[in-house]
């Protein structure tokens, strides 16, 4: 069965990319063409986009098309080109009124309006196209008013009668809410009422909140954190909506796009590595420390660190535990990302500190972060919740042993490794404190000194398979189910 899928999403890696969101956009949407699937993905024209030049043409009959939000005309219009790297279509919604801004996400008061144009321009252009969805996949916030609209403003076309609703969840704790004044501009008329009314009254609109009510299935990025939402500690608020949606929630692991993040292929590297031949991990090693202006030792472990500098992803234990690691073993450490101030000065007086050990880098680079995760020996990952999670997959893949805490998808894609055995792929913490973090680094250093234990771990983790060949799958199957087909 070939399906016909609308999808529509606020990010499509390399053009916009703030986290997973980008990377599942990409991965899934190409599986899908790639397997013959008919799939139109609708993305806004930013103005980071347009400024790349990318090959794109106007669709001439989604030109300069007028819509009105609570009372606002807006003009939008299409176009399409190639997706980097792939023969697929992105078609393009330009509205410069709205999405002429300098980031993907703004503060302003407005935001909502942004991606409630990218949601119905999405399926105006379907009807404009004759394009008729078996699946209208929505992800995120941004796109969840879609199951909605589906079923109020646009049930009167015959076009979308056998359309099935999908609302992918890539992060539960952005929710996009905004004030209840500002109902009018759904434009639902005598549907109203089926806006959550104790939300209305207590002036809020939720966005992700009625994608959970209205949406035909909702999944979410891997097992575990499906398990996790319908828990007040994990749920934010959506808890209870999360659990009542019973099996028509479920987790499905993202996959890894292998094409991009492959040891033997990876085009950012110079030297490449396989688990037949390893020998350019440690020329990889000993080129990135000193690039990185660090003194290089094969028998000291590089410990990696790729992320975004926040709460949720566990750096509020690292003060304690890696400073106390760091300072105590002859280690090095060699960190990416940039996010909260707190947290960048840490690692900057970390650096400080351990000039000899310790490197910072402030800010993003897709090419370091392709040398860290290829040259390190270990991957620290200590989230507080991690929805799927991609670095750890990466890690496995690259012979990097990942140091993840059990939560979300890093306790469905990471396996404890028993030396007695020689099982399992990593090293798991439970506790969410520095003592659980200082374990996973002595535990690390323990199997560090038995190469035998560290190599058949790396062998383990280079052998597991997380491709979109699987998880894709999953994601048709679901699909099957909700249409029946």
């Amino acid at each position: 069965m070939a399906y016909r899928v609308l999808f529509a999403t606020a990010e499509y890696t390399p053009l916009a990319k703030t986290g997973g969101l980008a990377d599942v956009s990409t991965a899934l949407t190409r599986y899908l063409h790639r397997h013959g699937h008919d799939v139109r993905v609708f993305v806004p024209l930013y103005r980071r986009i347009a400024e790349q030049k990318l090959p794109r043409w106007p669709v001439e009959f989604l030109q300069n098309l007028p819509m009105l939000i609570g009372g606002r005309e807006l003009r939008w219009s299409v176009s399409t080109g190639p997706a980097p790297g792939s023969d697929l279509m992105l078609y393009y919604v330009e509205c410069p009124e709205l999405y002429d801004r300098p980031g993907v996400y703004t503060q302003d008061a407005d935001e909502h309006v942004r991606f409630l144009l990218l949601t119905r321009a999405s399926m105006e252009a379907a009807q404009r196209m004759g394009f008729a969805p078996h699946v209208f996949h929505c992800n995120d916030w941004h796109t969840a008013f879609g199951p909605l609209l589906l079923r109020t403003r646009y049930s009167w076309d015959r076009l979308f009668t056998a359309t099935k609703t999908v609302l992918t969840i890539h992060n539960v704790g952005y929710q996009g809410t905004f004030a209840a004044d500002r109902s009018g501009d759904l434009d639902l008329g005598s549907s109203s009422w089926l806006l959550h009314q104790d939300d209305l009254a207590a002036g809020r609109i939720n966005t992700l909140k009625h994608g959970v009510m209205y949406a035909d299935l909702v999944t979410t990025v891997s097992p575990t954190y499906a398990q996790e939402i319908g828990t007040p500690e994990y749920g934010f608020g959506l808890d209870p909506y999360l659990r009542a949606r019973g099996d028509r929630l479920v987790g499905i692991l993202n996959g890894v796009d292998y094409d991009d993040w492959d040891p033997a292929t990876d085009r950012y590297l110079p030297t490449h590595f396989s688990p037949q031949d390893l020998t350019g991990k440690a020329t990889l090693k000993r080129q990135l420390l000193e690039r990185m202006g660090v003194p290089a030792k094969p028998d000291v472990p590089v410990i990696g660190l790729v992320t975004r500098l926040v709460a949720q992803k566990g750096i509020d234990l690292l003060p304690e535990a890696l400073t106390d690691v760091v300072r105590a073993n002859d280690v090095r450490f060699v960190a990416l990302g940039s996010g909260e101030r707190r947290y960048e000065e840490y690692l900057e007086w970390l650096q400080r500190a351990f000039p000899d050990k310790v490197v910072f880098h402030r800010g993003y680079s897709e090419e370091l972060s392709h040398w860290i995760e290829a040259a390190s020996d270990a991957f620290l990952m200590p989230s507080l919740y991690e929805p799927c999670g991609l670095n750890q997959m990466y890690s496995l893949k690259y012979g990097t042993v990942p140091i993840v805490r059990r939560t979300g998808g890093l306790a469905d894609s990471v396996q404890m490794f028993d030396a007695s055995t020689g099982r399992g792929t990593g090293i798991l913490f439970d506790h969410y404190d520095a003592n659980g973090v200082r374990w996973a680094l002595q535990r690390m250093l323990a199997l560090w000194r038995d190469p035998p234990s560290w190599r058949r771990m790396m062998l383990n983790g280079m052998a597991q398979d997380y491709s979109w060949e699987k998880q894709g799958a999953l994601y048709l199957e679901q699909y099957a189910r909700i249409t029946g087909t």
